[in-house]
């Protein structure tokens, strides 16, 4: 775990030794959001198979099924109006094209769509980690690309800061006086959609669904009344953070969507500290770490992870911001 202080610092150690870094009266922010079985293996009526990988919901409780935006592949050979098997269950029909791979997907089960994808769906891995269909490692995916707090289903893709916690780091951090709070931002395609436009700025993020909690606002404020620090796990969490927080620091209860992207200049009004995971070039995640750390702050801690041969992405290694 890389750790970058205010002062230009940089330091590595192992996460583990994360709760030296807190203090007594600090306040951990959580995205308790959990990852859907949104990959999708289906069938033509001829046989042959495709996938679908669900992004976000479009229209939900309708009679019969669901609407989803989602990836198809092979996109190319495909047309509005096909048909496929998913399983025993489940059956999607492409609507129409969205541009750039995507489709609006109708989802339709027997019973309630999201018991039929637990059923027959699987945890959608990012592309770089490959898994071939009866792999046996996909099991473990469930499992693995959950956080152990995980409580609300609806992203394609895991809050992977929070990974790095198990159920024993949570009670040693509350045993030593820093208490955590939830609040929910359903990742979808905007997250790790790369940043195509020839200036930062100009790249826009897809709506993502939120929900901020009366509880986690009352905690934000009571952190910062003791002179604890409020410490976001994870990007998603600082911009739900971000999103709910008025210009004296304190954050409202809300729900809704949020677009916010997060860029160099930004000024943080809810977020003292960041536990996040090292990203990808082009990506709005390292934006947001830029725009946090400092930009020449956040170089040098990447030329000195990529030297030490730190992990990045998903399953990779942490840094720790304040």
């Amino acid at each position: 775990m890389a750790v970058c202080r205010g002062t230009g610092e940089i330091a590595h150690l192992r996460f583990p030794d994360l709760p030296g870094l807190l203090r007594k009266g600090d306040l951990l922010v959580l995205n308790d959001t959990k990852v859907i079985r949104g990959r999708l293996r289906v069938r033509k009526e001829t046989g042959a198979a495709d996938e679908i990988f669900l992004l976000s919901p479009m229209a939900r409780g309708e009679a019969g099924g669901e609407t989803w935006e989602a990836l198809a592949r092979p996109s190319k050979r495909l047309r509005e109006g096909m048909s496929f098997r998913v399983g025993e269950e489940l059956r999607a029909t492409l609507l129409r094209r969205l541009g750039e791979g995507r489709w609006s997907v109708r989802l339709e089960a027997g019973g309630p769509v999201h018991e039929a994808l637990e059923r027959e769906g699987e945890i959608p891995l990012p592309p770089y980690i490959l898994r071939a269909p009866g792999d046996p490692s996909i099991s473990d995916d469930a499992v693995r690309y959950q956080t152990v707090y995980a409580a609300s289903p609806g992203s394609v893709a895991a809050p992977t800061a929070g990974l790095h916690f198990d159920p024993e780091m949570v009670d040693q951090l509350g045993r030593a006086g820093v208490s955590t709070a939830r609040l929910t931002l359903s990742i979808g395609y905007g997250t790790f959609s790369p940043i195509r436009t020839g200036e930062v700025e100009e790249h826009e993020i897809h709506p993502e669904e939120y929900s901020l909690g009366e509880e986690t606002s009352a905690a934000v404020d009571a952190a910062r009344r003791r002179g604890g620090r409020v410490v976001a796990v994870g990007t998603t969490s600082v911009r739900t953070l971000e999103t709910c927080a008025a210009t004296d620091g304190r954050v409202a209860p809300a729900a809704g969507t949020t677009r916010l992207f997060i860029t160099p200049g930004h000024r943080f009004r809810a977020v003292d500290a960041l536990l996040t995971n090292f990203h990808l070039p082009r990506s709005s995640l390292l934006a947001l770490v830029m725009a946090f750390g400092g930009v020449e702050l956040v170089r040098e801690a990447y030329r000195r992870a990529v030297a030490d041969r730190y992990r990045f992405a998903s399953f990779g290694d942490a840094m720790f911001l304040y």
